[in-house]
């Protein structure tokens, strides 16, 4: 039970590693508030995790002002306060600068990176008036090195790395720390995704696992753990930093 009274809100938290962090936080005793964009993915996210602990879903999406807003108020509302934020919403796009539209580039930013520091500033003044707070951000090995035919992802994931460092030090004072995940290829919807837009699937998801020199791709539950470690007192004096889940793509 390392995260016994703890309130987390969760966005993007109704599949893929969301969902498996939700699933762990529950577990190990925290109460926890999941976003997302779809009502049915909520209700369905619901289902499976009312089980598990106390549990709510909120509709929104990050890179407006207002929803992010109020998913933390309803978080706050719901639970009394606020003490883990996980920036897990975000989304992926397999396509090199020429072929990029301005608006793709733009939605990438938005949900990703601005998605990130929306829920962030409103969050804040919460942990700082509890005197504590944690924030993990989910990054990804893209923003740590560059990958192909992705560099709106990676711009995104990068600026995300750098802005985690950069609230960490300013928030270190008020007693919250933030980090951050940086995930390789794990297998969740948004893989699914590529992977049947893919003229070839098999070969897509043979190349996607010789990219690891562990030779497999990630597990939801695997980045779930770190998420967990970062989350709580067992990383009491870390803050600032980038944990690798890759399977040691990044050690190349």
């Amino acid at each position: 039970m390392k995260l016994r009274s703890k309130v987390a809100l969760i966005t993007g938290g109704t599949e893929g590693m969301g969902l498996a962090t939700a699933s762990l936080f529950l577990r190990e005793g925290a109460r926890v508030m999941v976003s997302g964009r779809s009502q049915a993915k909520g209700a369905r996210a619901l289902r499976e995790l009312r089980p598990l602990g106390e549990v709510d879903f909120v509709k929104g999406d990050v890179s407006r002002a207002s929803d992010a807003k109020r998913m933390v108020e309803k978080t706050v509302s719901r639970f009394g306060r606020i003490d883990i934020l996980f920036n897990n919403a975000g989304i992926y796009l397999e396509k090199t600068a020429e072929d990029t539209t301005e608006e793709e580039f733009d939605r990438v930013v938005d949900v990703n990176l601005k998605g990130t520091f929306l829920v962030s500033k409103s969050a804040i003044p919460h942990m700082k008036r509890q005197g504590s707070g944690v924030i993990v951000n989910n990054s990804s090995d893209a923003g740590l090195i560059g990958n192909r035919s992705c560099p709106a992802y990676c711009a995104s994931k990068g600026a995300i790395t750098i802005m985690t460092k950069a609230m960490a030090l300013d928030l270190a004072s008020s007693n919250i720390r933030v980090n951050c995940v940086n995930p390789a290829v794990i297998d969740t919807p948004m893989l699914a995704k590529e992977v049947k837009r893919s003229d070839h699937p098999r070969r897509y998801l043979a190349e996607s696992r010789a990219m690891q020199p562990m030779g497999r791709i990630g597990r939801p539950e695997e980045v779930a753990s770190a998420v967990l470690f970062l989350a709580s007192d067992d990383s009491s004096f870390v803050t600032g930093a980038t944990l690798s889940v890759d399977g040691g793509s990044t050690a190349q």
